[in-house]
């Protein structure tokens, strides 16, 4: 067997080597007081030496003894388990133990990712480990390493397979196919969304359809179940189409993280799960993003690729986190929005204070659109409240925690005060509350 240096490189010694080794070492000082026992060492060597060879034997017969590719999506979902596929084959006659590192993203800082898989001959095996990414952009991953030990258990080799490819993190756009396959069989209540009872019947019809669960049993249409042998069912739709525009914030106040992710990435979730329910709805959807200044303007539309549109601006937005500029978003919409339209906008007020030097833009917007602000409560002051207090520094923290918690409700009371909608919500509950308080306005209002 010619051994070159490539070889050299991908033999690995396993403990056993090094155990029986320093075994061996204990005879021969032993020898220097019982003679004897040097033969017993130097026979230890001897076997050790021959078990490495053996193995190398094995691991080196086959060139391609292990073949290893791996299968993502085409991008990833944020904030959500993704899964990743690796595909291992064994070609080699006899069954080995398969040590497996993928070199995932660096953005998921895991130093010691390792899996071990036990191979039959001549068999395949695939590999199957989730991810999840806190955050959007483009995720490389980069080669398969994989350690292949010999039947001895003396020898591991090591094959790389380059596997190098980008990935890109979207928004959580598996949150926002579970609404809408809901959505469209009405059955959003799974998820949490209350059911609004619809006063009047302002709706017009589109077509017979099957019954599913969760359909109005009053607007089953008999002669077509007749006809079909199948409950069938009158599908309304709105008389006409609202516009909504989901207004993002991306200022400083949406840097603070809950879960891995910050409010932004929160916010920005629930927007992409907005936008799609109204399409569903037959609704036009838009987006505004802003900061210091308007960076995106989308115009509401629902034509079919609109939820393509929305979801490739949301991956692309970054922010520099600074103070947003509410008086220009309010000329924004003053100049661009035409007609009177559903604006939620997504951000934060810690302070009374805060509220207050937005107040005069937010009661301009309100003035010629239905504005609903939708705000966070702080959970970590919250978990502060409910614990009870043990000494006397503790009794401080938690009336300066429930200080503010009872001015988060200050706001909602001042901003409805004005004549705003407002929602006061965690950030895991962020979707399933502003959509049913779209559900609810869409039936109860008229924007």
């Amino acid at each position: 067997m010619k051994i070159s240096i490539t070889m050299l490189r991908s033999i690995f010694l396993n403990n056993i080597v090094y155990y029986v080794a320093g075994f061996s070492a204990v005879f021969f000082a032993a020898s220097y007081f019982w003679p004897d026992l040097r033969l017993i060492g130097q026979l230890i060597l001897v076997l050790l030496l021959l078990c490495l060879l053996a193995d190398l034997a094995f691991v080196y017969s086959n060139k391609n003894g292990v073949i290893a590719r791996r299968e993502t999506g085409e991008r990833f979902s944020m904030g959500d388990e993704n899964q990743v596929t690796l595909i291992l084959q064994n070609r080699y006659g006899f069954t080995i133990k398969l040590f497996v590192i993928d070199e995932i993203p660096l953005q998921f800082q895991v130093r010691d990712w390792m899996r071990l898989v036990q191979l039959p001959s001549n068999s395949s095996h695939e590999l199957i480990y989730t991810l999840k990414p806190l955050g959007r952009g483009a995720y490389t991953f980069h080669d398969i390493n994989a350690y292949a030990q010999a039947p001895l258990g003396f020898v591991k080799r090591r094959f790389i397979f380059p596997a190098e490819e980008v990935v890109k993190v979207y928004p959580s756009y598996m949150q926002m196919r579970r609404y809408q396959l809901l959505a469209i069989s009405n059955r959003l209540q799974e998820l949490g969304v209350r059911k609004v009872r619809r006063i009047g019947h302002s709706m017009e019809f589109e077509q017979i359809k099957e019954y599913v669960r969760g359909d109005d049993y009053r607007t089953i249409n008999w002669k077509a179940t007749a006809r079909k042998d199948a409950l069938m069912v009158n599908n309304f739709t709105d008389e006409r189409s609202q516009q909504i525009y989901c207004l993002l914030n991306k200022g400083r106040v949406m840097k603070m993280p809950f879960n891995g992710l910050s409010l932004l990435d929160h916010a920005i979730n629930a927007t992409l799960v907005l936008s799609n329910v109204a399409l569903v709805k037959q609704d036009r959807a838009g987006l505004i993003c802003f900061e210091k200044d308007v960076d995106i303007f989308l115009p509401a539309d629902k034509k079919p690729t609109q939820m393509n549109q929305v979801l490739e601006t949301l991956y692309r937005q970054e922010t520099r986190f600074l103070e947003p500029d509410l008086e220009k978003l309010f000329s924004v919409i003053r100049n661009r929005i035409s007609t009177r339209s559903l604006l939620v906008l997504f951000t934060n007020y810690e302070s009374m204070e805060s509220l207050q030097r937005e107040m005069p833009a937010l009661k301009k917007i309100a003035r010629y659109h239905l504005l609903m602000v939708v705000f966070f409560e702080n959970t970590e002051l919250r978990s502060m409240v409910e614990k009870k207090a043990g000494s006397l520094e503790e009794i401080y923290i938690k009336t300066i925690a429930d200080k503010f918690t009872y001015e988060k409700k200050l706001m909602v009371k001042e901003l409805q005060k004005n004549g705003i909608i407002s929602i006061l919500t965690s950030p895991e509950n962020l979707t399933v509350n502003t959509v049913n308080k779209y559900l609810e306005l869409k039936t109860r209002l008229s924007i």
